[in-house]
């Protein structure tokens, strides 16, 4: 799991796979669960010193995975409109998710 990480980080690891499993699956996923962790928090009324960190839990993924496509996308051997199209999405859906 460490080396994939790495590989992952080093932008190593195809596009394709860098994008929609990490970015878009895993991404979708990480932050559903940290957005209803954090209404759960809400719900029972907790602390605000609680809610803050859970709404931020997802924000290293998010960095990570934008970080790990934009390196991706910059070997990748394609149609360059594929890549930038992969970075754009990318830093536009970890906002998003973020956010929301």
């Amino acid at each position: 799991m460490t080396n994939k990480l790495k590989s992952l980080w080093a932008g190593d690891v195809p596009l394709p796979e860098a994008f929609w499993w990490y970015a878009v699956a895993y991404g979708v996923l990480a932050n559903f669960v940290t957005s209803g962790l954090f209404l759960i928090l809400i719900v029972e009324d907790m602390s605000p010193w609680l809610l803050v960190p859970a709404f931020l839990l997802p924000v290293p993924y998010n960095i990570f995975v934008i970080v790990a496509v934009w390196r991706s996308a910059e070997q990748y051997q394609g149609d360059q409109k594929w890549a930038d199209l992969a970075r754009a999405a990318t830093v536009v859906g970890m906002i998003i998710v973020t956010l929301l």
